[in-house]
């Protein structure tokens, strides 16, 4: 296996994680909860995102670093790259900012309600936080699909 493929199935998977992470808390583990009581609810929300959100900080960088160079690999960079792989950068660059952004903002303040115990404020920024893992999980089928079309 070369050097290219290892790197471009390491992206892949990456992509899968990502993408697929986001489906399964917004489309089947928030339903899922809806019999829990609210402190229950909003600690659950607690250990999945903390599980999920320290491997997106793994495979976020993982995923920007081997993307850039895959194009410098097959195509010599990213501005000769075919434009959907070059949208898929720019996808991934906002995708990237996002996370930081729930990470640094709704993230933290979610935390911090806990901490407190102020329910009601906990429950507002997981809310947010839904709302932008929602954009994200959109530009991300939107950037895989984008994708395929230079295959």
């Amino acid at each position: 296996m070369s050097f290219g493929a290892m790197l471009l199935a390491l992206h892949t998977l990456g992509a899968m994680l990502w993408v697929g992470g986001m489906y399964f808390v917004l489309a089947i583990l928030r339903p899922s909860m809806a019999f829990l009581e609210g402190p229950l609810r909003l600690e659950l929300h607690k250990r999945v995102l903390d599980r999920f959100f320290f491997a997106i900080w793994l495979v976020m960088p993982t995923m920007l670093v081997s993307g850039i160079i895959l194009q410098y690999l097959f195509y010599g960079g990213i501005g000769a790259s075919p434009w959907p792989l070059q949208m898929m950068t720019v996808t991934g660059l906002v995708m990237s900012a996002i996370f930081v952004a729930i990470a640094l903002f709704p993230w933290r303040d979610f935390l911090q309600a806990l901490k407190d115990e102020k329910l009601t404020e906990a429950g507002i920024a997981v809310h947010q936080i839904r709302r932008l893992l929602i954009v994200n999980l959109v530009l991300g089928a939107l950037t895989t699909i984008v994708a395929m079309l230079d295959y």
